[in-house]
């Protein structure tokens, strides 16, 4: 043959050679199957299982001189799987040990325990006597079958002696595959469920399942439920028959939350579970579970879907402004979080943080909670302001004077007690003509500045927000009456005049209004009545006008409106 042709012939055979390792390789990775689980042992030994037990064999005994502490010489796992026709494949974990057969030995032992459960399984396996005798110092390979296992499971496998010798113990991890590997994705059972597909109807609040159809698969079993440490049910429970004419199912549901999920498993013993949350990514409805106890004055919030994060109450200082947390409110978002005497105030909220972010509720601003109102008039000496408190019940207060800084929190030096005042003989309930509860009077030089804030909240709560008033604007001393209201009370016939939001806002700033109605702070009409000067904008209603209540103190809200008005 010419020196080409034998060259081309070697060539050939190599390719030959390397095709078959390829393809012995790729079906040496397949998991194989068996027919029984059970025990066996290289020839010449006889050996049986002795017990089975679901705990280790913790005792150890000192080995005796004689006995080397690598007479475990090896420990191999692999996935084995047992299939019947009509309920497809489970799979079993197969341990192979080998150890140098010594006279102290009778056996071995080797557990598996789960990783996420620390459930244990053991085998026990004893040699004969006269296997002992006859083969001392010889190589023992033990095969076991019989460990089942369930798909993605984590396992942690010890081998020891029988009896235990103190260091003479070989441990190995060890991961079953899962759905993506060829052969388990096709033979077990337990991965049909993740093929199902599903849809969500938003607009029906439904959710569609279509359950796939493969030759001698089982019934399966279909339900939403809500994932904590197990599902609970959330919803009817579906069998789906293997002969059903319609593999489509459809789940209702009545509100979308993260752990509200698909859940899913073939009608078998022991099947395992597959789920699949379609909502993990609607968290707004956790927040909403708020909850106020009149009677306790409690807020509480409780989380319907397991939560990591953080709750605290916060306040706003203003619109658009960041909600500021109270300090000492912060509670961890795992379970039931409660405030016990909690201020109804609008601006207080409950802020809720997690590591996708934060969200912020404000459960008081609906106009059924009691409220209280705080503004500053011109106190009699005329050389103070009066930061007056009004409120439906008698309440303790305080005032703080603070000062701005470029980053929040305001820099506060100086806390007064407010006085309270004697409750009215006759109290109409409503903020805007009942007396004053209690007030506090404040030299007009530390009250009055463009930097100058002053905060009122009541003390007889754990947890209050303040109310607050800056950049007081206050004029001077010797002018009884503000411009507007002077002309206003001056003119023979009604007359009104609009401070605009834009206009005033621009000039000075959010000034005299309590929190409570920032959504309408500017729109305030002043006029002139039968009673005499009154402003008649309820949210904003701080100056007001009744019989034998003496005097009306003018608010420094209207003390120097925008020019044009």
């Amino acid at each position: 043959m010419p020196r080409s042709g034998r060259h081309r012939a070697m060539l050939a055979r190599w390719a030959v050679t390397l095709l078959s390792l390829t393809w012995s390789t790729y079906h040496s990775l397949a998991i194989p199957q068996v027919t029984e689980c059970g025990l066996s042992c290289s020839q010449g030994f006889t050996c049986r299982n002795h017990m089975n037990r679901n705990v280790f064999n913790s005792f150890c005994r000192h080995p005796p001189p004689s006995m080397s502490r690598s007479v475990l010489e090896s420990l191999m796992l692999s996935t084995v799987m047992k299939c019947a026709p009509q309920d497809g494949c489970s799979l079993l974990l197969r341990v192979q040990a080998s150890l140098t057969l010594h006279e102290s030995l009778r056996g071995l032992e080797a557990c598996s325990m789960s990783l996420d459960t620390k459930e244990t399984h053991c085998h026990n396996m004893r040699v004969s006597r006269a296997s002992r005798r006859q083969q001392v110092g010889q190589q023992l390979q033990v095969h076991f079958n019989c460990f089942e296992v369930s798909m993605a499971q984590s396992l942690y496998i010890t081998l020891r002696t029988v009896p235990h010798f103190c260091g003479v113990q070989l441990d190995q991890q060890y991961h079953v595959e899962d759905c993506r590997d060829e052969d388990v994705g096709r033979n077990v059972p337990d991965c049909f469920a993740e093929k199902l597909s599903y849809w969500v109807d938003r607009s029906r609040k439904v959710v569609l399942v279509q359950v796939p159809e493969a030759p001698g698969s089982p019934d399966y079993y279909l339900r939403l439920c809500l994932k904590w440490v197990t599902c609970e049910d959330a919803g009817e429970l579906v069998r789906v028959t293997a002969n059903s004419v319609s593999r489509m199912v459809s789940l209702p549901y009545s509100q979308e939350m993260p752990c509200l999920c698909l859940e899913s498993w073939p009608a078998t013993p022991d099947a395992v579970r597959t789920q699949a949350c379609p909502f993990e990514n609607d968290t707004e409805a956790l927040w909403d579970a708020i909850h106020y106890h009149p009677g306790s004055q409690a807020l509480s919030w409780e989380p319907a879907c397991p939560v990591s994060g953080h709750v605290s109450l916060c306040w706003h200082p203003g619109p658009g402004a960041h909600c500021l947390e109270l300090e000492n409110s912060e509670r961890p978002a795992h379970g039931r979080v409660q405030y016990l005497l909690v201020d109804t105030q609008p601006q207080l909220c409950l802020k809720f943080s997690t590591s996708l972010g934060f969200w912020v509720r404000c459960p008081f601003k609906q106009p059924r909670f009691p409220a209280w109102k705080m503004t500053i008039q011109w106190a009699p000496s005329r050389a103070h302001l009066r930061v007056a408190f009004f409120s439906p019940s008698p309440t303790s207060f305080q005032v703080r004077l603070c000062h701005r800084r470029k980053m929040w929190p305001l820099a506060c030096h100086r806390t007064l007690q407010a006085t309270p005042l004697p409750p009215a003989s006759v109290s109409r309930g409503d903020l805007t003509t009942d007396p004053p509860v209690a007030f506090v009077d404040i030299p007009r030089d530390e009250a009055c500045g463009p930097d100058t804030c002053i905060q009122g909240w009541r003390t007889d709560m754990h947890f209050s927000a303040p109310q607050q008033l800056c950049n007081l604007q206050c004029g001077t001393h010797d002018v009884p009456w503000p411009p507007l209201a002077r002309a206003t009370a001056e003119a023979q016939t009604p007359w009104t005049s609009d401070l605009t939001e834009n206009s005033y806002a621009a000039s000075h700033g959010p000034l005299g209004c309590h929190q409570e109605s920032w959504c309408h702070l500017y729109l305030t009409k002043v006029h002139t009545g039968p009673t005499g000067l009154a402003l008649d904008h309820q949210p904003c209603s701080l100056c007001k006008c009744t019989p034998n209540a003496g005097p009306c103190m003018a608010p420094l809200s209207v003390l120097q409106p925008a020019t044009g008005h």
